[in-house]
């Protein structure tokens, strides 16, 4: 049936009470749908989309396993845990799927990790007034965030950087494991690590991910750097390589507090773990090693823990100390506007800053001359309080309900459940063991953690910037005191 047009009359017997479905308008239903999706809404609802599209696959396409097909449910557990970046796995990917069934979890990988990085980087910059999906909205947040840095340009070197450094990765890898593997293999090797490298993923094409070339310092320092890139997000990327090309032009660029307490953080966190892990495992798990094979094994260790996966250690031989210390750094993760997961560093910074600033008597919370807003302290907070409550109630429902096989006694029963329930949330991948041994309940609620921990932080942080300017800006109730400490 044709829509009315200029001159022409409705349908005999087409009438709702003057509601007219084929108009486009401010009251249309298109625009009815279009306010409805939200970018937070649209986050959650892709993401959704992506696991079940990738959880059919799973259990379509031919030729994707070397023996019997994956069951639905962990078909879904591998779906969330590529789409989401996170890298716990119920089978070993190595052996149990074909090199077509390892191309797709790639491509699921390099989706999730691409989609999220994209969309994360406008919601980010775009933190701190009403989001619109509009170019020309966030182009205006751009400037109070980095001054210097086009919204259009970002967009672009997003999917540059992406596989610009994951094409460089994938070389160096080919190059030092050529001689081990053979042409084929080491090209296919090469590119499934780099991938899953700078996703932050996590997966692996050897079944002891990569315990088995610890020895190789190379393939440590080009997975480090994959990681590294990959986890600091693509706002800070961007400024840097302005950075590097105004410098050649004779021109300065400042670097916003953004980029600045991404690096800085990033640094501290890393040589801190490097420096923890060093003193924890020397005589335990990096034993058998020459002193610098050691010292690199250990960065490795500070490295991966902020949410990529990898591993050159067993966890579930490490010492308590080390599994806590690993636990703190998954907690942190990244920097917003990567692949990585976690609370991110910046949100880690402005608490640290805003306790320093309390604790020499200062009303706010300022840094390196300049004052970081209140809005964005609260955001911080808010953020920090819903992740931790999320983890300790996860926690707590692993140990009570007792989700695995592992015994329920002892300190190390419990810090399995710790380990598995953080790694899960953060999106980091590591494990002491206990995602293989998983009863089904367990799978769908570590499914649930891992994908709340990838979309829903996020969505909180896009949730309290979505405040309206104009509606209960200046409304408050009375003050009334409250005792604190």
């Amino acid at each position: 049936m044709d829509a009315p047009g200029p001159g022409r009359a409705a349908p005999q017997g087409f009438s709702l009470g003057g509601y007219k479905p084929w108009e486009v308008g401010p009251s249309s239903p298109m625009a009815a749908v279009r306010g409805a999706l939200t970018p937070e809404r649209l986050l959650v609802l892709s993401f959704a989309g992506l696991v079940a599209a990738g959880t059919v696959g799973f259990k379509v396409l031919p030729g994707l396993y070397t023996g019997s097909e994956l069951s639905w449910l962990d078909a879904l557990f591998t779906a969330t845990s590529a789409v989401c970046v996170t890298g716990l796995i119920v089978v070993d990917t190595a052996s149990y799927f074909t090199v077509a069934g390892q191309a797709y979890l790639l491509l699921l990988i390099q989706l999730g990790g691409l989609g999220i990085v994209t969309f994360t980087t406008l919601v980010v910059l775009a933190l701190g007034r009403r989001l619109s999906l509009h170019h020309e909205a966030v182009t205006a947040t751009v400037t109070g965030v980095a001054p210097e840095v086009n919204f259009r340009e970002l967009v672009r070197s997003v999917v540059r950087f992406t596989l610009g450094f994951e094409a460089v990765g994938a070389l160096i890898l080919f190059v030092v494991w050529l001689p081990r593997f053979g042409p084929t293999e080491a090209a296919w090797h090469a590119v499934f690590q780099a991938v899953s490298a700078f996703c932050n993923a996590g997966f692996s094409t050897f079944s002891d991910s990569l315990m088995g070339l610890r020895g190789s310092p190379a393939t440590l320092v080009t997975i480090m750097g994959l990681i590294v890139l990959g986890g600091l997000g693509f706002l800070t990327l961007e400024e840097l390589r302005l950075w590097r090309s105004w410098r050649r032009e004779g021109r300065t660029l400042r670097i916003s507090l953004h980029t600045r307490l991404v690096l800085v953080v990033s640094a501290l966190l890393i040589v801190g773990g490097w420096i923890a892990f060093s003193l924890l495992e020397w005589s335990n798990q990096l034993t058998g090693m020459a002193p610098f094979d050691r010292s690199l094994n250990a960065l490795f260790m500070s490295v991966t823990s902020r949410t990529a996966g990898f591993n050159t250690v067993d966890y579930a031989q490490t010492s308590e100390a080390t599994d806590f210390v690993t636990i703190l750094l998954m907690s942190v993760g990244g920097s917003p506007g990567s692949a990585a997961g976690g609370l991110k560093t910046t949100t880690v910074a402005a608490i640290a800053l805003l306790a320093l600033a309390r604790l020499r008597g200062r009303s706010v919370t300022s840094v390196a001359s300049r004052t970081i807003p209140d809005d964005t302290i609260q955001r911080a907070v808010g953020l920090f309080v819903v992740s931790f409550g999320i983890m300790t109630a996860a926690i707590l429902i692993f140990a009570v309900t007792h989700l695995d096989s592992y015994p329920a006694g002892g300190s190390q029963g419990f810090l399995h459940y710790m380990f598995e329930a953080v790694s899960a949330f953060n999106t980091v991948g590591l494990s002491m063991g206990a995602t293989g041994s998983l009863q089904p309940n367990g799978k769908l609620f570590t499914i649930v953690l891992m994908y709340v921990g990838r979309v829903g932080p996020l969505t909180l942080a896009a949730a309290i910037a979505l405040r309206s300017l104009d509606r209960d800006r200046h409304f408050r109730y009375a003050h009334e005191e409250l005792i604190i400490g």
